[in-house]
């Protein structure tokens, strides 16, 4: 099938749209949203016969053009006598990793009756790429197999129309229930659980249970890399403290060190958790972003959903906002209140700590003298739309910066940089980006009114995740092409600055940058799949990697 055509037919992500009806079975039954729909099409342009209503046998997973995390292909008959469950996903998607924790969960408690198999059916071009994928699965810590649906071939024959859809089948290969989208997954987990303990008992009953250990051969050994970082997603530059803080994701802790990398003091233990306290004590659950009031520094907690406070001086690190559980929410008092995947943060230099609030596609504030947060920008809807910054709309926005007068956003679902007045005068306007299904690699003018002239000539980014502001320019992580940008601010021009992909067999200098700083003329970059920090002479263009000194590795960063 040609995804192009199935993109075309786009609708609006994260509303409430056509139910996914499936056989259901234990009277547990799952349907959308809270997820990315895509309409399928075939190339006559017809929406392709749901087989899944027929008799409620699941096709063959084929079409995909390889598999990872296992030694060979999976197929759904060597898998009768289990229970599996089978993921649509792609990596890009907060929602497909907002249920990632539950999915392990689900293999935890049942790891000899139940298989997981992910169906990665991407969206962006970077998406497709095996290698791409492989790094994902060890940035999520997936432990299952996934198959690389690029064609969309698997995912047209189930007839799949949103980002995460989830599916039940029992251990004689029926389908049980489905789920499309985060919203109604999370409803329906409880449920889930249930079922599969219902499928158990029965089929150890009618002995059509195989509960025979099955192993993977998983991509449990992490790359090898020139620093003791994993997937680092934001680096801070602190001018002031002479000093850098670098978010050491996969290994969930802060990085302190000076400004040639030898290390200063490091917050968190290296494993995932959720814990205040002594450097040496505290834990964190991929760290992303980060801003820096004195000897303070404010990070957002990703995956705990929470801001928290690291003393420097003290060494100590404090939660300030955030229940440590995941919710859309509306604010309030900031320990009383769930954050939803705020990604990065940005301090005004005077009360107001502002976050991209990735998982409900919102621009938040927290006050910090009045311990209150507050949505500032985006009515919740993941899509791209400028105008009053309440009603404007953005699709998870993962990366922040300023020149004092503007908030820049990285908006990477959208694949755009917008801004708005961070004094709340005025309109969110959008400088390079159209939609959730336009994306590139292209040079050229931010934004072109005639539209007939959008098409060949209108700048693109693919996936971008993070934006510094230097000297009337927005410097871009352009994540999905590896490469860094810059937006003229002047001229509206976006240009390549440096990266790119390469020849096989030749080093890229980015692979997958997602943070960026800036201190005088050198720019900071988080070479977050190449396990590193770049550091690039912004006069000269010449590119090293910081030497880390003393930084001790994380020997098993997976376990949790």
């Amino acid at each position: 099938m040609n995804s192009k055509s199935m993109f075309t037919r786009a609708v609006l992500r994260c509303l409430v749209s056509l139910s996914l009806v499936l056989a259901i079975v234990f009277g547990i039954a799952f349907a959308p949203p809270g997820g990315s729909p895509v309409r399928a099409q075939d190339n006559s342009g017809k929406t392709p016969e749901n087989p899944l209503a027929k008799g409620g046998i699941p096709p063959e997973l084929e079409g995909g053009v390889a598999w990872l995390n296992t030694g060979k292909p999976i197929t759904l008959k060597e898998l009768r006598g289990k229970i599996v469950i089978l993921d649509f996903w792609t990596f890009c998607c907060i929602n497909c990793i907002h249920i990632m924790p539950d999915l392990a969960r689900l293999e935890k408690k049942y790891p000899n009756q139940l298989v997981v198999i992910g169906i990665h059916s991407g969206k962006f071009a970077n998406e497709k790429n095996n290698e791409s994928i492989r790094k994902a699965i060890l940035r999520y810590e997936l432990k299952h197999p996934v198959v690389n649906d690029a064609e969309m071939k698997i995912w047209t024959a189930y007839n799949a129309n949103w980002w995460p859809t989830v599916l039940l089948i029992d251990p004689d290969g029926k389908l049980v229930a489905g789920t499309a989208g985060e919203d109604n997954f999370k409803k329906s987990l409880q449920g889930l659980d249930k079922t599969i303990e219902a499928l158990i008992i029965k089929h150890r009953k009618n002995k059509t249970l195989d509960e025979t250990p099955i192993r993977f051969d998983t991509a449990k050994f992490r790359d090898q890399a020139d620093t003791p970082l994993y997937f680092p997603g934001k680096i801070v530059a602190d001018t002031a403290g002479k000093r850098l803080l670098i978010a050491d994701s996969t290994h969930h802790r802060i990085v302190v060190t000076d400004m040639d990398g030898k290390k200063i003091a490091i917050a968190g233990t290296g494993q995932p958790g959720y814990k205040d306290g002594a450097f040496d004590k505290a834990q964190f659950d991929d760290p992303q972003g980060m801003a820096v009031m004195g000897d303070v520094v404010f990070v957002a907690d990703r995956k705990n959903h929470s801001i928290r406070r690291v003393d420097l001086k003290a060494q100590t690190v404090r939660t300030i906002a955030g229940t440590g559980k995941q919710a859309r929410g509306n604010g309030g008092t900031a320990l009383m209140h769930a954050l939803n995947s705020p990604w990065d943060v940005w301090f005004d230099g005077k009360e107001r700590l502002f976050i991209a609030m990735s998982g409900n596609h919102q621009i938040w504030t927290l006050n910090l003298r009045t311990n209150v947060t507050t949505p500032f920008a985006g009515d919740q809807s993941e899509n791209i739309q400028d105008g009053p910054r309440m009603t404007a709309k953005f699709a998870q926005p993962s990366g922040l910066t300023s020149d004092g007068k503007y908030l820049y956003v990285a908006d990477c679902e959208v694949s755009a940089i917008r801004r708005l007045p961070i004094d709340g005068k005025g309109f969110v306007e959008t400088l390079v980006g159209r939609g959730l299904f336009d994306f590139g690699d292209r040079d050229g003018p931010g934004q072109i009114p005639n539209e007939g002239e959008r098409k060949d000539k209108e700048a693109f980014l693919q996936h971008a995740v993070g934006v510094a502001y230097h000297d009337d320019k927005v410097f871009v992580a352009d994540t999905y092409n590896s490469k860094i940008k810059t937006i003229d601010l002047k001229t509206g021009l976006v240009t390549t600055f440096l990266g790119g992909f390469v020849k096989e067999g030749e080093e890229p200098l980015f692979n997958e940058p997602a943070g960026l700083s800036i201190a005088g003329d050198t720019l900071y970059v988080a070479d977050t799949n190449a396990h590193r920090i770049r550091v690039v002479d912004l006069k000269t263009k010449d590119v090293k990697t910081l030497k880390l000194q003393d930084v001790p590795p994380v020997e098993e960063p997976i376990k949790k």
